[in-house]
């Protein structure tokens, strides 16, 4: 019985995640209780214990006396996690440089041949998939399943602050150049060089998120001061 409730609540865990990444339950937003299991046509003690396994991960916060909310993700978590998901991303490359076999070597390319051509047409969405089929790949080739571990729960909440790095001016030119240093270290068998290779990559995606950041935040300026002035004319 005890199996049943545990692949019930995983499974109300893993559809709230979709809500979430989805856009249907959107940053800062309450976590309807009642709502929600009508939705998802649950009773309320999996959809308890999916909420507890979400918290665990960062997705949702629980607040005392109000409930369950949404978590944001702020500046300043994005500033602490990426030079920690960059150590262990780096960490991956340099694990992954020496476990790697031919046909690992293989994949990779074809992959990469991929990364190219998105970059090529400027597609990003297909740019996104072919990055992360990289980044899984490089993953499960270190073969360490702490690291694969970590990495998946430091993810989670990236993902969870929708980020469009490829969306600022430059960045999809840049990060293809990145991605290739980091493969030729991977050939040429440099796990040091393939390690650093990857932790710049994470670092220059965080200074893209900054740079998108900025931008947007003058472009609120001036459309506030551009209402002020609309105000004040009429």
């Amino acid at each position: 019985m005890s199996g049943h409730v545990n692949s019930m609540h995983d499974q109300v865990a893993q559809q709230l995640r979709d809500l979430i990444f989805g856009g249907e339950l959107s940053p800062g937003a309450f976590v309807d209780e009642t709502l929600l299991c009508e939705q998802l046509a649950v009773s309320r003690t999996p959809l308890r214990e999916a909420l507890k396994v979400l918290t665990a991960e960062g997705l949702i916060r629980h607040e005392p006396r109000r409930g369950c909310f949404v978590n944001q993700v702020s500046e300043q978590d994005l500033d602490e996690i990426f030079p920690v998901i960059a150590l262990l991303e780096g960490r991956c490359a340099f694990e992954a440089t020496q476990q790697a076999t031919d046909a690992d070597i293989a994949t990779l390319d074809v992959l990469h041949h991929q990364l190219e051509d998105s970059a090529a047409h400027g597609l990003i969405p297909q740019y996104y998939a072919a990055n992360y089929a990289i980044h899984e790949a490089i993953i499960a080739m270190a073969g360490n399943k702490w690291l694969a571990q970590v990495i998946g729960d430091l993810r989670k909440i990236l993902k969870l602050a929708r980020l469009q790095q490829l969306n600022a001016p430059g960045r999809l030119s840049q990060s293809l150049n990145e991605h290739m240093v980091i493969f030729a270290a991977l050939k040429a068998r440099d796990a040091e060089g393939a390690d650093a290779a990857m932790r710049n990559h994470l670092t220059q995606q965080r200074e893209a998120l900054r740079l998108l950041a900025r931008q947007n935040k003058s472009r609120i300026s001036v459309s506030n001061l551009e209402q002020v002035k609309h105000g004040v004319s009429t």
